[in-house]
């Protein structure tokens, strides 16, 4: 049985996911940073997988927390085949670059793009001895073109680096049956990133040239199409699931 990985997996668009992998059939270890409360509600809500799921508490901007939930990951289900790069701190207040507190900057850089370096440390050994493996990271609209992205500095710094480490994985980890790729969800908000594509259909977006908001389904169904097993010609992509909305260019 194939086992995934998934970091903030319990909130946001990390739910939809979660629950996905889980109705697939794969094992799923999902790390949480804090919220206990949620957990328990989702150990109520998945109960009839509960012999599919362990859920880990976790900071991805800690290095330590990063290789104690892969290490527990790999005690219960012996291996890790597919590696979602879910989490990712955002700075909602809008400020220019160099209004950011330090701690900021290395909270955007550190969850967004060391969290990624750490794990792919501790678990591409893993996927090369079983030749295979599926690296899901998230980035943003038009990340894989480096645009400015004003008041947003740190996260568009740290997911555009992200796009090159991606790529450059993809091509280094080939040989051992391991595929890397993003997806850039586009403008999901509010309650529409723990939704259904039904639930959005039944709320007419304006902003959205397809006529609905995006949700966490939506990013679910493209993650799973990147995990399949014959998806290994996928690799070094960036796959955007915007409805063809562009996020940014309200600030250019």
């Amino acid at each position: 049985m194939r086992h995934a990985f998934i970091t903030a997996g319990t909130k946001g668009l990390g739910v939809q996911v979660t629950e996905s992998l889980l109705a697939k059939g794969y094992t799923v270890t999902v790390t949480f940073r804090s919220d206990q409360n949620v957990v328990r509600s989702l150990e109520e809500k998945w109960a009839k997988y509960a012999d599919q799921l362990q859920f880990v508490q976790a900071d991805v901007t800690k290095k330590e927390d990063i290789q104690r939930a892969v290490d527990l990951a790999m005690d219960r289900f012996k291996r890790i085949d597919i590696l979602i790069n879910n989490a990712g701190p955002y700075v909602f207040e809008r400020k220019k670059l160099i209004d950011y507190d330090e701690s900021e900057w290395y909270e955007m850089i550190e969850g967004n793009l060391s969290a990624v370096y750490h794990l792919l440390r501790k678990v591409v050994p893993i996927m090369r001895n079983q030749k295979f493996g599926r690296i899901v990271t998230y980035g943003f609209q038009g990340a894989n073109s480096a645009p400015g992205w004003i008041y947003r500095s740190a996260y568009a710094a740290a997911k555009v680096g992200l796009v090159s480490l991606m790529k450059t994985v993809s091509i280094e980890e080939a040989e051992y049956g391991i595929t890397a790729n993003m997806v850039c969800p586009g403008n999901i908000l509010g309650s529409m990133k723990e939704a259904t594509i039904e639930e959005a259909r039944l709320q007419p977006d304006s902003d959205t040239p397809i006529g609905r908001s995006g949700t966490g389904e939506d990013i679910a169904r493209s993650i799973l199409f990147l995990c399949d097993e014959n998806a290994d010609m996928v690799t070094g992509t960036v796959l955007e699931v915007t409805g063809g909305v562009d996020v940014i260019h309200r600030y250019r």
